[in-house]
């Protein structure tokens, strides 16, 4: 089942709970799927990989949004930022460790033959591909940093 009609499901759900933390959430899915399908000029469905970074994009949204409530002492505005994140983190995959990361990373800088910081890029292009939806980039990218310098 697509990524949309699981969003639309879950909706419904929300909506017979009255759960308006989850029904903000993915209302905010719902639009970003939406506008992706407009931008890309056509009406069809988008591949896995765009839904995922979709999510990835909301789910960072919100937690930037949180980070910068918390630095400002405002608890009460992150306290729902922090929950939307959650409700739409259930749409993504499971997330790997740092110890799962790591290990993928090192075997791709062995795979290629990366030497030094001059290969980063191509580190990472290969690593987050490979990973896509089961880490962050900021993860990714301090662990190939680690491994690389």
């Amino acid at each position: 089942m697509s990524l949309q009609n699981n969003v639309m499901t879950a909706l419904k759900e929300a909506m017979k709970a009255k759960d308006q933390t989850a029904l903000t959430a993915l209302r905010a899915i719902k639009s970003a799927i939406l506008l992706a399908q407009t931008e890309s000029g056509v009406k069809s469905d988008l591949t896995e990989e765009e839904e995922l970074k979709i999510l990835q994009k909301q789910v960072k949204q919100r937690k930037d949004s949180a980070a910068i409530f918390m630095s400002q002492g405002r608890e009460d505005l992150a306290a729902p930022e922090l929950a939307e994140a959650e409700v739409i983190s259930q749409f993504l995959p499971e997330a790997l460790s740092e110890e799962e990361i790591e290990g993928v990373v090192v075997a791709t800088i062995e795979s290629i033959g990366a030497e030094g910081m001059k290969d980063m890029g191509k580190v990472m292009g290969i690593v987050s591909k490979e990973l896509a939806g089961q880490a962050d980039g900021k993860t990714i990218s301090n662990i190939v940093k680690a491994k690389l310098s």
